[in-house]
């Protein structure tokens, strides 16, 4: 005799069901689409919605990688020292050392930041140099939720930048540039994400095709001191940082701070190894200023490499007040 629960899995159909047996007391019931199972190895299935569009391979003990494409190739699962997180491989991410690397920082350097802006309680990220606000999307994905206000100078960056923060109440945006003194300047454009106030240096030129042609687009400057009230306006105890990518021009940003440099419980700056722009500081110059202003650096990551060399041409350098570190017992 069939049980009420056989019966009513057999009555689902009829009501525009799809039901999927999992075997004595279970099964998936859904409005739309087929189940199948998809059989992961021993002791395991994955339930899909269509096997057809699903691939399988393994990826050492009790781990499996499925995709919505064709088949992966081979996948190793790389243990990151003894922090339980693993690094998941396909067999080509050896194939370009260099990418790889930078990817990997990348992801590193924000995961660092979100952390640091946690634990030192950071309520305001100022994001100078904007762009098109990617810095601000890969805060929100790493989970920070305080209030962002961006900058960005250029027409055509600025308007993505806008469309990015529409939906975003926390997040806001501003047309200009900072830098020593409030102004109205040059800036050269149509280089993507590399524009700059500077030209480019003879190994600038000689490393990027872009800088070979150039046209400028008249911006409006403010110092950053002038505007931080307006940013940190109805935020209780602000504890803001600074984040700085402006091609070569970090150091006249972090100059127009003035004396409000010390409100700053942290920083990232784009420094230079090898410069791309005339006239830019280079990293020891760089660090050395902020360092004199009470930071001190908490991570450093490669943000570009040469290819025929090796040697790093830029570094993201991320740097906290530790006098403003929380108390620990």
């Amino acid at each position: 005799m069939q049980t009420l629960y056989r019966r009513l899995l057999k009555l689902m159909p009829r009501l525009g069901m799809q039901v999927t047996d999992l075997g004595p007391g279970a099964a998936v019931v859904s409005r739309r689409g087929g189940r199948t199972r998809t059989p992961l190895g021993p002791g395991a299935d994955l339930l899909t919605r269509d096997d057809g569009r699903y691939a399988v391979t393994g990826a050492g003990k009790d781990t499996w990688v499925v995709a919505r494409t064709k088949a992966p190739g081979r996948w190793q699962s790389v243990p990151l020292g003894d922090s339980g997180a693993r690094l998941l491989l396909d067999e080509q991410a050896g194939g370009d050392e260099r990418q790889l690397q930078l990817a990997a920082a990348e992801y590193l350097c924000t995961q660092h930041v979100a952390a640091m802006l946690g634990f030192y309680g950071v309520n305001c990220v100022f994001d100078v140099g904007a762009n098109a606000g990617q810095y601000a999307r890969r805060l929100r994905r790493f989970g920070y939720t305080g209030r962002i206000v961006s900058f960005e100078p250029t027409a055509d960056a600025f308007e993505r930048l806008s469309k990015a923060a529409a939906d975003d109440p926390e997040w806001r945006v501003h047309h200009l540039g900072l830098g020593r003194e409030d102004t109205v300047s040059s800036i050269h454009t149509g280089w993507n994400t590399m524009n700059s106030l500077l030209p480019p240096s003879d190994y600038g030129r000689g490393r990027y095709q872009r800088f070979t042609k150039t046209r400028t687009e008249e911006i409006r400057i403010r110092r950053l001191d002038d505007v931080m009230d307006e940013a940190l306006d109805g935020i209780d105890e602000p504890r803001p940082f600074l984040k700085m990518d402006t091609q070569g021009y970090d150091l006249e940003v972090f100059a127009g701070a003035g004396d409000r440099v010390g409100d700053f419980v942290g920083l990232q700056s784009e420094v230079a190894v090898l410069r791309l722009y005339e006239g830019s500081p280079k990293m020891s110059e760089a660090v050395a200023t902020y360092e004199d202003s009470g930071f001190e650096i908490t991570g450093m990551y490669p943000v570009t490499r040469e290819a025929a060399t090796g040697r790093v041409v830029e570094f993201d350098c991320v740097m906290m007040r530790a006098k403003a570190a929380p108390e620990t017992d």
